[in-house]
Formats: structure tokens, C-alpha cells, sequence
């Protein structure tokens, strides 16, 4: 099992940048599939990028790809997602996700375990 914890979220104008992280506890955290969901006000949870457990595989929503960038290390049991080029629609909370295994999905279902989520608020 394993716990992960998001960091990283505030206020930023349009055209900036954050970086979230994502620490995770467990021994076995280089056995997990992570990825990044948001959830926007009065929106549906959705999916933002991936990341196999080798961090050989990345995978993005067509929203965010060239913008944002997911990379992992695994030593240091964290996740990061770079996010550049902010516009406010991409103001939500952004949660991370982990599942065991190889495959990557997309859906939030498939995915085991989450953190509380913190908040990116992009101002115009």
C-alpha cells in the first residue's frame, strides 16, 4: 500500500509556471504506475498525464501536451508535474494517483490509491 502526498499548488498569472509534487511512502513505490487527475469547479475529475514505473513511458491529455511534463524519481519516492505556459482554465485541483502494475491507464478508476489534492488557481 502506499500514501501519497501533493504539494507544490498556489496563485500564478497566466503565462507562469508550478511545479506540483507528489511524495509517496512505501518501499515499492518504483512498482507504481502514477499520474496526475484535476478537477476543475463544477467539473468532472479528469486525466492529466502518466508516468510508468520506470518513467519510460509518459503519457498526457491533449489539453496539457507541450505544456506540462510528469517525471519521477524514483529514489526520492516522488512524482513531479511541470506545468508551463499556465492559462486559468487550468485552474482546478490537481490530485495524484497510484496503481500497482505495468499498464498506464487513463481512467481514475483504475487507480488505487490518492492524495487530498492541492490547488492551482491561474489568474487572467
Amino acid at each position: 500500500q502506499v500514501q501519497v502526498v501533493e504539494s507544490g499548488g498556489g496563485l500564478v498569472q497566466a503565462g507562469g509556471s508550478l511545479r506540483l509534487s507528489c511524495a509517496a511512502s512505501g518501499r515499492t513505490f518504483s512498482r507504481y504506475a502514477m499520474a496526475w487527475f484535476r478537477q476543475a469547479p463544477g467539473k468532472e475529475r479528469e486525466f492529466v498525464a502518466a508516468i510508468s514505473w520506470s518513467g519510460g513511458n509518459t503519457y498526457y491529455a491533449d489539453s496539457v501536451k507541450g505544456r506540462f511534463t510528469i517525471s519521477r524519481d524514483n529514489a526520492k519516492n516522488t512524482v513531479y508535474l511541470q506545468m508551463n505556459s499556465l492559462k486559468p482554465e487550468d485552474t482546478a485541483i490537481y490530485y495524484c494517483a497510484a496503481r500497482t502494475g505495468t499498464i498506464v491507464p487513463r481512467p481514475e478508476y483504475e487507480y488505487n490509491y490518492w492524495g487530498q489534492g492541492t490547488h492551482v488557481t491561474v489568474s487572467s
